[in-house]
C-alpha cells in the first residue's frame, strides 16, 4: 500500500518550462501542466516549488479524465507588470466546468494597486481581473493560499457545488474599489471557514441562487463586511436560503451583517439565515437590512423592493458600533421582513447606549437586547 500522496503522479511545473525568476513569463507552462493533468486518467498533483512565476491569464477547462488535481504551490504567482495585460480579462486564474480540483497553499500576487491608482484618477482603465474563479464546478477545496492585491474580486464561486475554503487570507488596501474577498453566487453547500479577509469592499458577498452556505471563524476588516446581495437587480431571480455565519469578528469595517436589495420589482428571496456569535470592533453598522438600495438613484426612484426577506436569527452579537443607530431594519413597504428575531444582542456606541431603527419589520426580540430592541 502507498500512502496517498506518493500514490499521486507528481507533475513539476518546471518540467514543463515555467521559470522561477518572477520576470519569465511562464503561462505556457502552467497550461502544459494542466493539459497533461487533465488527460491523465491518474490522481496528478501540479507542483510549484518556491519561487516566483509570471503568469498572464490562464483557464483551466473541465471534462478531464482525472479523478484528481491537487495543486500544490509553494511559491507566488505573480501578475504581469503592466496591469492593463491583464485588466482586460475577466479572470487572472479561471477553472471552469472542473471536478476534484483542490489548490493548496501557495500566494496569488495581482499587483492591484497600479490599477486602483488608475481608477482613482479617473483614467482610461480597464475594469480588472477576478483572481481566482471557479465556474459551473463541483468537489473543489482552497486551502491555506493568500490572495493579494487583486484588481478585482479576490476569489469568486459561481455555479458550483461541494466548495471548501479554509485558511485563506486576503489582502488588499481598505479603499481599493471593488475587491470583493470571496463571492459565492447560484452555488450550494459552500464552506468558509478560519479565514482573515482584509480588503475595501465586501469581505464576503452573497449573490443570487445561494443556499447551504456555512461560514465560520472569518475576521473581517478592512471591509465592507458580510452581505447578502445586492439582490433584486433582475426582475426574476434566484433566493438566497439557508446561510450560517458563526463565530465572525469584525474591525473597523463599514458593516458587520448586512443584508440589501434594489428597490425595485423582483421575484428574489432571503429566507433561513442565521448570524451567530459576531464580535463587533467599531463596526458603521453592525446589522443592517437595506431593502432601499439604489445607487446614484437611477432606474429606482419612488419603487419598492421586491426581495421578500423572511426568517433571519441574530443571536450573540455583541460590541461596538461607530454610528449611533448599531440596529437599522430598513424594509420594503411591499413586502416587510418577517421572522426576524435578536437574542442576546449587545451593541454600544461610544461606552454608551446605541439605537435601532426599524421600518416594515415584524419580528420578536428575546433575552438581553441593546440597544432597545424597535421590533
Amino acid at each position: 500500500m502507498t500512502n496517498l500522496t506518493s500514490a499521486l503522479t507528481n507533475h513539476n511545473v518546471l518540467s514543463f518550462g515555467a521559470k522561477l525568476d518572477g520576470e519569465t513569463d511562464s503561462t505556457k507552462a502552467f497550461l502544459e501542466a494542466w493539459n497533461a493533468a487533465c488527460g491523465s486518467t491518474d490522481s496528478i498533483m501540479i507542483y510549484v516549488p518556491k519561487g516566483r512565476y509570471v503568469v498572464g491569464a490562464m483557464t483551466f477547462k473541465g471534462g478531464c479524465k482525472s479523478p484528481q488535481i491537487i495543486i500544490r504551490i509553494d511559491g507566488t504567482l505573480v501578475a504581469p507588470a503592466d496591469f492593463r495585460v491583464l485588466g482586460k480579462s475577466d479572470n487572472w486564474l479561471s477553472f471552469e466546468g472542473v471536478s476534484g480540483v483542490s489548490i493548496a497553499g501557495g500566494t496569488l500576487d495581482a499587483k492591484g494597486p497600479a490599477l486602483w491608482a488608475c481608477k482613482a484618477s479617473n483614467g482610461n482603465c480597464p475594469a480588472g481581473a477576478t483572481t481566482l474563479s471557479f465556474t459551473k464546478s463541483n468537489n473543489i477545496r482552497i486551502s491555506g493560499l493568500m490572495s493579494l492585491n487583486s484588481q478585482m474580486f479576490h476569489i469568486v464561486i459561481n455555479g458550483c457545488q461541494n466548495v471548501h475554503v479554509r485558511g485563506v487570507k486576503i489582502i488588499a488596501a481598505g479603499n481599493s474599489p471593488n475587491t470583493d474577498g470571496i463571492h459565492v453566487q447560484l452555488s450550494a453547500n459552500v464552506e468558509i471557514i478560519s479565514s482573515s479577509i482584509k480588503t475595501g469592499d465586501d469581505c464576503i458577498s452573497i449573490g443570487p441562487g445561494t443556499k447551504n452556505l456555512w461560514i465560520e471563524g472569518v475576521t473581517c476588516g478592512p471591509g465592507h463586511g458580510i452581505s447578502i446581495g445586492s439582490l433584486g437587480k433582475d426582475l426574476k431571480e434566484e433566493g438566497v436560503q439557508n446561510v450560517t455565519v458563526k463565530k465572525t469578528t469584525f474591525i473597523g469595517t463599514q458593516n458587520g451583517l448586512r443584508i440589501k436589495s434594489w428597490a425595485r420589482p423582483s421575484s428574489g428571496f432571503v429566507q433561513g439565515v442565521r448570524f451567530l456569535d459576531s464580535v463587533m470592533n467599531n463596526v458603521q453598522n453592525p446589522i443592517v437590512i437595506d431593502q432601499n438600495y439604489c445607487p446614484h438613484n437611477l432606474n429606482c426612484p419612488g419603487k419598492v423592493s421586491g426581495v421578500k426577506i423572511t426568517d433571519i436569527e441574530y443571536e450573540a452579537i455583541r460590541g461596538t458600533s461607530s454610528t449611533e443607530v448599531a440596529i437599522k431594519f430598513d424594509c420594503s413597504a411591499n413586502n416587510p421582513c418577517t421572522g426576524i428575531r435578536l437574542q442576546n444582542v449587545n451593541l454600544t456606541y461610544m461606552n454608551e447606549a446605541a439605537q435601532s431603527s426599524c421600518s416594515n419589520v415584524i419580528g420578536k426580540a428575546l433575552d438581553l437586547v441593546r440597544p432597545t430592541s424597535c421590533l
